[in-house]
């Protein structure tokens, strides 16, 4: 898969949180998920995209709103940018992401899209 260069898309801002750590946010989540929930906590007004399951009850405990990656792409459809979530699933699916064939199915379906192979 072919990833775009982050810093030549205006709209994608690379951001790392100022404050201490907060000891709330770590215990058994990763560093990468502990510093989306960090910032999301001293910036506010952001969505935090998290697949982890550990780090979407966190976040629903502490009240950060969220989404996951599968979310995106339904958003992304909805609003015209991809047309297709099923070729993006294949691809993620060949980097290692893992999702369960139901949920594969149930992401195709509310896109609109067949979930025969």
């Amino acid at each position: 898969m072919d990833l775009p260069d982050w810093n030549q898309i205006p709209w994608i801002q690379l951001a790392h949180p100022e404050g201490e750590k907060d000891t709330r946010l770590l215990g058994d989540m990763g560093p990468g998920e502990a510093e989306v929930m960090m910032l999301a906590l001293e910036e506010g007004g952001f969505v935090a995209v998290l697949d982890d399951a550990v780090a979407r009850r966190r976040a629903a405990l502490l009240e950060i709103p969220f989404t996951g990656t599968l979310g995106i792409l339904l958003d992304a459809k909805r609003k015209g940018l991809i047309h297709k979530i099923k070729p993006v699933l294949d691809q993620l699916h060949s980097l290692q992401f893992h999702l369960a064939e139901s949920t594969r199915n149930m992401i195709l379906r509310k896109a609109g899209e067949s979930t025969h192979t």
